[in-house]
């Protein structure tokens, strides 16, 4: 008799060690993904509903720890499951619906984001070029000002690799008294997103903007989603304009106004984690509410954005609990301020940290990359997804 360590977190890791034992393809997959290990926290519980969660959780083998209005489950996939199915010492059909949402999530990740004028596969890391016409970004403000600048940036942002070109017009470094009107925002995009969208006609291109002004001209323009990092806090009718174009929508968390957000101000969290996951996903459904479909958004943690460089590395490790919710996960770490906590270099020497970064959260299961410098996250990425899918 011998006994052999597998690697419990990876699906693939035990879906390869059972193919490997004469155990289908198909059957390997789902025993896989119904071993992978899941946890959640129903909170609002009444002590009716609690007791009821607790009961089915011990028939069903789940761990369940408890508090007042609260119930913590853990388990793999399968067992879960188990909880949301009718039968004896079922949940309540409230927490039951919800539950089985969240299983489905898991069981079927997320391998595309599709949008009115295209799908990107997700099979592979997305790399998303930045592209700012700004005077005042804090890496390369004032760079791609001048339109004939800005398209040859996205020219070469396209040959070193990129899936996505993301063009912004308003900065969100710190110091501004007020946010850039939006007729002096469209004067900066329109030239250079009308000629990227004429010289790579099937690129998809998102569109950095706070306002549903913008939104709406950048859609009609040929933009294929919409990057709100505002989380729709400020002008919720981005996700209007979304719904009415069948854009793809991505939601980042952050907090305060335009001058606040890159700031420390609001960086005040009991669990930075739970907070970002459960904001993001009051975002969604905001935006469903107002007829965006789930199936075009994407979400993003905000990485830089009202978060001390401690919180940045919590939400990363911490990835999977964002990735649960169902949606594609984006990041942009891009030269941000953590990264030069940790490795002591100026903005502009960052690239290298940036790639890293990626390279982990891709692990952790991100799925787009929104990054200055695309080649060194490219090979970086190409790295992780050959260890992920070893």
């Amino acid at each position: 008799m011998t006994l052999l360590p597998l690697d419990s977190h990876s699906p693939a890791a035990l879906q390869k060690a059972l193919a490997q034992r004469g155990v289908s393809p198909v059957h390997a997959d789902a025993a896989a993904r119904g071993v992978r290990p899941l946890a959640l926290v129903f909170e609002g519980l009444t002590a009716d509903a609690r007791d009821a969660v607790v009961e089915a959780a011990s028939r069903h083998g789940v761990e369940c720890l408890t508090g007042e209005g609260w119930a913590l489950l853990a388990a793999g996939a399968a067992r879960l499951a188990g909880l949301a199915r009718p039968g004896p010492a079922t949940l309540p059909v409230e927490l039951a619906e919800e539950l089985g949402r969240f299983v489905r999530r898991a069981f079927e990740p997320a391998t595309c984001w599709a949008m009115g004028r295209g799908t990107i596969s997700l099979e592979r890391p997305a790399v998303v070029g930045i592209l700012n016409v700004t005077p005042d970004s804090f890496s390369d403000g004032g760079r791609y000002l001048d339109a004939a600048a800005a398209v040859r940036h996205a020219e070469a942002l396209v040959e070193a690799g990129a899936d996505m070109l993301d063009v912004g017009a308003e900065s969100t470094r710190p110091g501004r008294p007020a946010q850039v009107p939006a007729a002096e925002e469209w004067s900066r995009l329109e030239p250079v997103l009308q000629e990227v969208v004429r010289r790579f006609p099937d690129l998809p291109v998102s569109v950095d903007t706070c306002k549903a002004e913008t939104a709406q001209r950048a859609l009609d323009a040929g933009a294929w989603a919409i990057n709100d990092v505002s989380t729709l806090r400020l002008d919720p009718e981005i996700a209007d304009v979304c719904a009415r174009h069948d854009a793809g929508l991505i939601l980042m968390h952050s907090r305060g106004s335009v001058s606040e957000m890159a700031t420390y101000d609001e960086a005040v969290y009991e669990n930075v984690t739970e907070a970002v996951v459960q904001e993001l996903e009051g975002a969604v459904g905001v935006a469903v509410a107002r007829g965006a479909q789930r199936e075009r958004i994407v979400l993003d943690p905000g990485l830089g954005f009202a978060k001390q460089p401690h919180h940045n590395y919590e939400v990363l490790r911490h990835l999977p609990a964002l990735v649960a919710l169902g949606r594609p996960v984006m990041v942009g770490p891009s030269r941000k301020r953590f990264l030069g906590a940790v490795t002591g270099k100026d903005v502009g020497e960052r690239d290298l940290a940036t790639a890293s970064a990626c390279a982990a959260a891709y692990l952790l299961g991100a799925a787009l990359f929104r990054v200055h410098a695309v080649e060194p996250t490219r090979e970086a990425l190409a790295i992780a997804h050959a260890v992920g899918s070893a």
